[in-house]
């Protein structure tokens, strides 16, 4: 169900998190139902427990998941459609701005270039 690319310079717990994030917002995953539990996740692809469990964490702290102790951890309906897809290119592009600010990029280059897209 879930594609991680160790090759990727994006930590794996990210990947997941976007994976979730894709498939709900290709319909695949629904409002409702059941995420596979940490560990399967995490024997499935070959990486660690915590790393399976981090990118949950993150999903639910963003809403996106909940979870119910002993019974797991389940999609909520704030991942419904192109709204998914929306949220994740806000996401990447928030990330993008920070790597920016990072290199040295100012504000005003910033806003230039978002206008300059519209």
């Amino acid at each position: 169900m879930f594609q991680i690319d160790f090759a990727s310079r994006t930590p794996i717990y990210t990947q997941l998190y976007n994976n979730v994030i894709k498939l709900a917002s290709a319909g695949v995953l629904k409002p409702g139902d059941k995420l596979p539990p940490v560990r399967i996740i995490a024997e499935d692809l070959g990486i660690n427990p915590n790393t399976a469990a981090k990118a949950y964490r993150e999903l639910e702290s963003d809403g996106f998941i909940y979870s119910s102790v002993g019974r797991g951890s389940y999609l909520t309906d704030k991942l419904n459609g192109d709204s998914a897809q929306k949220l994740l290119a806000v996401k990447e592009f928030e990330k993008a701005i920070a790597e920016a600010m990072r290199a040295g990029v100012r504000k005003e280059q910033l806003i230039a270039a978002v206008e300059k897209a519209f």
